[in-house]
């Protein structure tokens, strides 16, 4: 038992320095990136459903608007207080497509770009859910997620961090970024995309520095989305 016990986590180390790795070949300024948001029916990661998908890609510290995208899905799950935070009600989730047309025309971002989240972990299990129902086969994406990037930073000035202090709104604030509409997924794409260029200056970390640079904030992961071959 002892044996296996080490064996395991031996493996996660030398996977973790593989990982590592493998970033340092990963420059900021080349690297594409796709900025993505989901609006969901909850914060729930097991039962919470898609309602909207937002993207936008950028590289080399711009953002491309043309690239953006923007789709409301036709879900009949419950919404609880969804409509009135995001004003998707559901007369128009009716209107919208579904979620395999919505997740296929997400797909060419997420094979080749480093996605960037504001709070990852919750929107990559409602991601991997939707996979799951989509019946599409594995795929492993590479992230960072600008929450994690401002609760590194705020752990350095609080022993206790203020209430809402990593919301996205918060976060632009604290950085001197401009007001934007809120809860729409478009809208907060854009926004985490700009956040993040923002945190990188905060950082002191140039574009011609590696995505390695982030490696010890804890805010750049890898995720394995869909259903296993095995």
């Amino acid at each position: 038992m002892i044996t296996r016990i080490i064996e395991a986590c031996a493996s996660v180390l030398f996977g973790k320095r593989q990982f590592r790795k493998s970033l340092r070949d990963k420059t900021l300024g080349d690297t594409p990136l796709a900025s993505v948001d989901l609006e969901l029916t909850s914060l729930d990661p097991v039962t919470t459903q898609i309602t909207s998908i937002g993207y936008v890609s950028g590289s080399a510290g711009k953002i491309t608007l043309s690239s953006s995208g923007y789709h409301v899905i036709n879900t009949s799950a419950d919404l609880g207080q969804s409509p009135v935070i995001h004003g998707l009600t559901l007369d128009i989730l009716q209107q919208g497509e579904g979620l395999a047309d919505a997740i296929n025309s997400l797909l060419p971002l997420l094979k080749t770009h480093v996605l960037i989240f504001h709070n990852a972990r919750l929107d990559l299990m409602a991601l991997d859910s939707a996979f799951k129902r989509c019946g599409l086969p594995q795929m492993e994406v590479l992230y960072i997620d600008t929450l994690q990037l401002a609760l590194y930073q705020l752990n350095k000035q609080h022993q206790v961090l203020p209430s809402n202090s990593a919301t996205l709104t918060v976060c632009r604030q604290r950085l001197g970024l401009p007001a934007f509409p809120e809860h729409n997924a478009l809208d907060d794409a854009l926004a985490t995309l700009q956040l993040f260029y923002a945190q990188l200056n905060e950082l002191g970390i140039t574009l011609e520095d590696s995505i390695e640079s982030l490696f010890h904030t804890n805010a750049v992961g890898r995720f394995s989305l869909g259903l296993s071959s095995s």
